[in-house]
C-alpha cells in the first residue's frame, strides 16, 4: 500500500550526478507568514548510480549538540573538491529550528525529533521532519550516521552508540565500521523500550545505523570534534567511497553495554544534587553517587543516592537542580563485540 508523499519538498535532485546544495522546504504557516516554509540546508555529492553505497550523515537531531553539526559543515565545504564512489547526503542540522534556537527541542512545537519517529505527514513541523526522514531519506540510504552530544543538560564521554545487526556478513561489516571510526568507547545502548528514535526507524528499514555522543554542556569541544572528523574520514575510506592517503590510524575502541534500568541513576525528588563521582569513573554497587539537598529545608539532612551496579560512568547531568525522574547519570559495563 502506497502512502501520500511528504509535504516537505526540496530543490535537490538526489539522483543527479555531481555536487549540489539546497534545502528541504518544511511548510510552516503561522501568524506572520501564511505561506511560509523553513529551509533546512543539505548537500549531496553523487558519483552516479552503481558506483558505491549511499551514506546519510546527519547532525542537529537535538539543537544544542554541536560537535556533529560543525564536523558536517566542514565536510560539506570540502565536498565540491572530493572525488568519491557512491553518494553522500549531508544534513548538518536536521531539526533546524531547534539548532538555530540552541535548544534540545524545537521552539515551534517543542518537538524532540529523536522521540517522534515515524513522524506524521500532516503533523507538527518536527513530526513532519521525522516523516520525511522515514519516507524519503531512509529508503535511499544504505548506511546512516547520526551525530549527537550531551546537549545542555548532559556531559557524555566520547562514545559511539552501536546496535550490531543480525546476519554474519552485515554484522562483520558493521563492526568493521565501528572499529574504523575508532571512538574511545563503543556502547551498546539500552533505551528501556524506547522505539521512537532515529535508530529504531533505521532498524525498521534494515539500514546500518551508527550514532554517537561526543561531549556536552551545549559546547563544541575541540578534542571531541577531532574524534568525529577523523572517524567519519575513516568510515568513508573503509567503505571505499574515498581514497585519502593520509588518514590517522583508528584507536582501539572499548566496548561497553548499558544493562537495563540499574545502569540509570534517577532523582526521586526535587532538589539540588551534589555529585560524588566523575565522568569516566568506575563505580561500585552501593557506592554513594551523590546527595540531594532540599533548598526549602536547608537544615534537613540530604538524601543519599547510591549506584545499583558495578560499572563506568558514561554520562553525567550538568544541571545541579533536579526534579523527580531526572536522569543524573548513565552507566555501562565492559563487554566484548559479539
Amino acid at each position: 500500500m502506497s502512502h501520500p508523499p511528504s509535504l516537505i519538498a526540496t530543490d535537490v535532485d538526489f539522483e543527479r550526478t555531481g555536487f549540489q546544495t539546497g534545502t528541504l522546504r518544511l511548510p510552516w504557516s503561522h501568524d506572520r507568514s501564511a505561506y511560509g516554509h523553513i529551509p533546512i540546508p543539505l548537500a549531496v555529492l553523487n558519483a552516479g548510480a552503481g558506483t558505491g553505497p549511499t551514506i546519510l550523515l546527519t547532525g542537529g537531531n537535538h539543537g544544542d549538540e554541536y560537535e556533529g553539526p560543525v564536523a558536517l559543515i566542514k565536510l560539506l565545504q570540502r565536498m565540491p573538491s572530493m572525488t568519491i564512489r557512491g553518494r553522500l547526503i549531508v544534513i548538518p542540522a536536521l531539526n533546524f529550528p531547534a539548532f538555530i534556537n540552541g535548544s534540545r527541542t524545537s521552539p515551534i512545537d517543542r518537538g524532540n525529533l529523536n522521540r517522534l519517529f515515524p513522524g506524521a505527514r500532516n503533523g507538527q513541523p518536527t513530526e513532519m521532519i521525522a516523516h520525511y526522514v522515514e519516507t524519503e531519506l531512509l529508503p535511499r540510504a544504505d548506511i546512516v550516521i547520526d551525530l549527537h552530544a550531551g546537549g545542555a543538560s548532559f556531559e557524555h564521554a566520547p562514545t559511539l552508540l552501536a546496535s550490531p545487526p543480525a546476519g554474519v556478513e552485515r554484522r562483520e561489516l558493521y563492526l568493521d565500521l565501528v572499529r574504523a571510526f575508532g571512538a574511545p568507547n563503543t556502547m551498546i545502548m539500552d533505551l528501556l523500550g524506547e522505539d521512537r528514535t532515529f535508530a529504531a526507524a533505521a532498524e525498521r528499514h534494515g539500514k546500518l545505523f551508527l550514532c554517537g555522543e561526543f561531549g556536552g554542556h551545549a559546547g563544541c569541544d575541540a578534542a571531541n570534534l577531532a574524534i568525529v572528523e577523523s572517524g567519519l574520514s575513516r568510515i568513508l575510506h573503509r567503505l571505499g567511497m574515498t581514497r585519502e592517503a593520509h588518514l590517522s590510524p583508528a584507536r582501539e575502541t572499548r566496548f561497553l553495554r548499558v544493562e537495563g534500568e540499574r545502569h540509570y541513576v534517577y532523582s526521586p525528588i526535587a532538589g539540588v544534587f551534589e555529585p560524588t563521582f566523575a565522568l569516566g569513573e568506575r563505580v561500585r554497587e552501593g557506592q554513594i553517587a551523590g546527595r540531594l539537598f532540599d533548598p526549602h529545608r536547608p537544615w534537613q539532612a540530604p538524601l543519599e543516592i547510591r549506584f545499583r551496579a558495578d560499572a563506568t560512568v558514561m554520562c553525567v547531568r550538568t544541571f545541579a537542580r533536579v526534579d523527580p525522574g531526572d536522569c543524573i547519570a548513565l552507566l555501562a559495563a565492559d563487554t566484548v563485540a559479539d
